[in-house]
């Protein structure tokens, strides 16, 4: 057994950057992952990620949009700090009917928050961004304060500079239990015990599993990542097409990215995928996975083939609300937990990871992390 001060299970979206802010602290860090940083098991991989300040999934009071500024300035410090390129600041488009869920709610949160945005009709649309086929009634958000993420570039580049901060990291190395007191706690991993102050979970998908008190809460969905071939590659430059996402008939939405290698570009469904957990995933890619995805690149995009590339499955840890869950839970108050980031957390992940710092350090933080707390849904039940 050896004392440290924090653990950090999970070295991922949420635990490298907890690392990298606690290192960064002098902390006496020790991280475990169960595979290698940047692995392709979990959710935190593909090439791509989509960052945007304005916020369709939630009310106006909630903090996502004061948190995405937070997020902006602290990826830019990470490069700053690693020497890599980690964001790449080519804008969002959102795309729908003007009353549909993404539209109306991009334009509300811009409106409140007085952030930089563009109504596109079908003509501007046709001409500014030829990519995209539009009809008559649909309208287009362009936000520029938005663009796309490299999430294994930004998880290995927190790593790297957490190292050289004086963390160390056990990779290949899983953490098969954890048990609390009021003094810490203790954890056991690779036939080893660990004791420690306070312990930082982020373990994404296995969460349910790791602290069981969280499975009824807690929902992991399958998701497909499908790279297309493009016959117009010119037009999908991250210089000439933003980032993208589409509410269709049904609110179905579908999301894309610009090139990244000149030949290909990614799009996927967001949501509706079957539920499943980590050990029972199914990894092939079948013709019903990418049936609705075909469909929307053939019919809403110009320039690209029918031809796949290459495909990545992935996964969603969604809580009831969508929200995210950040915090401390009953009956482990050395823990904090970072989960439940339900397909558009990744862009927050060095502001959870200062939170995460904040709370193991401190006990406290200044974030506005109360919207994510367990008791939300403690209340929802007594209600």
């Amino acid at each position: 057994m050896r004392d440290v001060d924090v653990v950090v299970i999970g070295v991922g979206a949420m635990g490298s950057m907890a690392l990298w802010r606690l290192a960064g602290r002098a902390a006496d860090v020790l991280g475990f992952e169960q595979f290698a940083p940047g692995h392709d098991r979990g959710s935190s991989h593909g090439e791509s990620r989509g960052i945007r300040t304005a916020h369709w999934e939630g009310a106006r009071e909630t903090p996502y949009v004061g948190l995405n500024k937070r997020a902006f300035e602290l990826w830019r410090e990470l490069e700053g700090e690693s020497h890599t390129d980690i964001l790449n600041m080519n804008g969002y488009l959102t795309i729908g009917h003007a009353d549909s869920q993404i539209v109306s709610g991009t334009v509300a949160s811009s409106e409140f928050y007085g952030l930089q945005h563009e109504v596109l009709g079908q003509a501007a649309m046709r001409e500014r961004y030829p990519q995209h086929r539009m009809s008559a009634d649909e309208v287009a958000v362009h936000e520029t304060q938005a663009g796309v993420l490299f999430p294994e570039t930004g998880i290995r580049a927190a790593v790297q500079r957490a190292e050289a901060l004086g963390a160390r990291i056990l990779r290949n190395t899983a953490v098969s239990a954890l048990t609390c007191d009021p003094a810490g706690v203790t954890l056991v991993a690779g036939g080893n015990e660990v004791r420690a102050r306070h312990a930082i979970v982020s373990v994404g998908a296995w969460l349910p599993a790791f602290l069981p008190e969280l499975g009824g809460l807690l929902q992991v969905e399958r998701q497909v990542q499908f790279w297309f071939e493009v016959n117009q590659p010119d037009i999908f430059t991250p210089e000439r097409c933003p980032v993208f996402i589409r509410e269709l008939s049904g609110r179905r939405i579908r999301y894309g990215f610009p090139t990244l290698d000149g030949k290909t570009i990614k799009a996927a469904c967001h949501h509706g995928g079957k539920t499943t957990s980590p050990r029972e995933i199914d990894r092939q890619v079948h013709p019903e996975d990418l049936a609705p995805v075909q469909e929307f690149v053939q019919s809403c995009l110009n320039g690209v083939g029918n031809a796949v590339a290459r495909t990545k499955v992935c996964m969603y840890t969604n809580t009831p609300d969508h929200h995210f869950l950040v915090g401390s839970i009953p009956g482990r108050p050395n823990v904090t937990v970072l989960g439940g980031f339900s397909g558009h957390g990744y862009r927050f992940g060095p502001v959870f990871g200062d939170t995460a710092a904040d709370l193991a350090l401190e006990g406290k933080t200044g974030y506005p992390i109360e919207y994510y707390s367990f008791s939300r849904f403690n209340a929802a039940s007594h209600s």
